[in-house]
């Protein structure tokens, strides 16, 4: 077989076309089109799939239900690279077939203890599985790599390494909102957010903070130019100790950044138990927003509603003004029939962190490395920020998908050796994907101090 043919007859195979998927779809269009390959992009809705690829070239819109084994099995098995944009659950059930016809897969989600099981047999099936390569995880891994290696190349040793990324929205967006933020990515998971354990090393010695504290125990963050953020723990930092190769470091913490202000707001609903996803609520069909709240709430007669908050769990004037800006304290129905306290939260969130047509996000990622070189302690700050165009091409959609999208690519040319189950933080991940990103005004820079 001729290598003219082998590139003409490569098939890519996107799952999902939800809310971040349209910048991936039409990068991948275009680099399919250039490359003479075909595009197919499969989701639960065959409508939403057919939607988003009107007037896109070499594109197919087919309805994927990875739950339907035999369809699913036949849909992965007709292409060459698998990009999964599904909820990360159902990953394994995509690396199973992937596994099954010997494709490489792509994911923009954290390595699960169940992704790690087929390390082994990809290796053996010369597949590729590779994770974290969206945003957060992924640029934040391969822009933190890139500098981490050349500051060891220099001769430096890393002593410690700090990093936040948040998707917060853009200055001019929304400017009575005093949470600045809205939804820009999966709202069920922003709801969820940190109900493991986070773990970190500072300054060399072990750090654990459960869910009731996490919001509690924040980070405050000055971004040069940007102004002061705060950020809270992001899972389990120290495992990522040895996969930047980072042995001899004293300090190492992962985490999300948030505006200031935004963890005590939102540490009071964590407390109060909105956030509680293990149950079903009784009589939530006819309850208003106040009355949501009010059920979790120990109210005497004749107090308010903020003066109850104030007693169980503590409440400043910020806050208050947050919690009722977002409609939490109004007579509106909630507007379910049945759900769990986590459900009904982000149902209510839904109306007013929602994107609007016109709305920008953006991203913040910010780095900061500690190192010894030539016997002196030095410090590099640096930081990587995107914003939107509107609420379909999100930063948050470029951020995630492009990085996925380029290395679908690479992987379909040829140019990825890596095999098994991974995640980009070697230079032939980062070097090509950052130097492609950069060309598309997505590139982290050095900051002065």
């Amino acid at each position: 077989m001729n290598l003219e043919f082998f590139a003409m007859s490569k098939s890519i195979l996107i799952l999902g076309a939800g809310r971040s998927s349209a910048v991936l779809i039409s990068y991948m269009a275009k680099t399919c089109h250039d490359n003479n390959w075909s595009l197919t992009v499969g989701d639960f809705n065959h409508a939403v799939a057919a939607k988003i690829i009107e007037g896109l070239p070499n594109t197919t819109a087919i309805q994927f239900d990875i739950q339907q084994k035999e369809s699913s099995a036949g849909a992965i098995s007709k292409a060459d690279v698998i990009v999964s944009l599904l909820p990360a659950h159902f990953h394994h059930l995509v690396a199973e077939h992937c596994l099954a016809f010997g494709k490489h897969l792509v994911t923009a989600s954290y390595v699960s203890d169940e992704m790690k099981t087929f390390d082994a047999k990809a290796k053996a099936k010369n597949i590729l599985f590779l994770n974290e390569c969206g945003l957060d995880p992924g640029i934040d891994h391969m822009s933190a790599m890139q500098l981490i290696d050349k500051i060891k190349s220099d001769g430096g040793e890393m002593v410690s390494f700090e990093s936040f990324t948040g998707g917060l929205i853009a200055p001019g967006t929304d400017p009575q909102n005093p949470w600045r933020y809205k939804f820009t990515w999966n709202s069920r998971n922003v709801v969820m957010a940190g109900q493991s354990t986070a773990k970190y090393l500072d300054n060399g010695d072990y750090k654990y903070i459960p869910y009731q504290q996490l919001f509690k125990r924040i980070t405050p963050v000055h971004v040069p130019e940007l102004g002061d953020y705060e950020g809270y723990a992001n899972r389990d930092s120290l495992k990522y100790i040895s996969a930047y190769g980072l042995n001899s470091v004293k300090t190492m913490l992962r985490g999300t950044l948030r505006n200031k202000g935004f963890c005590a707001a939102w540490d009071v609903l964590v407390q109060l138990g909105c956030c509680d996803d293990s149950f079903e609520m009784d009589g939530l069909r006819n309850m208003s927003h106040l009355d949501f709240i009010r059920s979790f709430l120990l109210i005497k007669k004749n107090q308010s509603i903020q003066e109850a908050i104030i007693k169980q769990v503590g409440l400043n004037s910020i806050s208050v003004e947050m919690l009722e800006w977002v409609g939490l304290f109004s007579d509106e129905k909630v507007g379910l029939d049945k759900g769990t306290p986590a459900q009904a939260l982000e149902h209510i969130l839904n109306k007013k962190w929602k994107l609007l047509p016109n709305d920008k996000d953006q991203i913040v990622m910010w780095h900061r490395f500690g190192f010894i070189i030539n016997g002196k302690q030095k410090e590099i700050q640096a930081t990587l920020v995107a914003t939107g165009e509107d609420s379909i091409r999100t930063a948050m959609a470029k951020t995630v998908g492009l990085p996925l999208g380029i290395a679908a690519k690479l992987i379909a040319q040829g140019k990825i050796k890596s095999r098994g189950v991974v995640i980009p933080t070697t230079p032939e991940f980062y070097n090509p994907i950052l130097l492609e990103l950069a060309g598309l005004g997505i590139e982290l820079k050095e900051l002065d101090h």
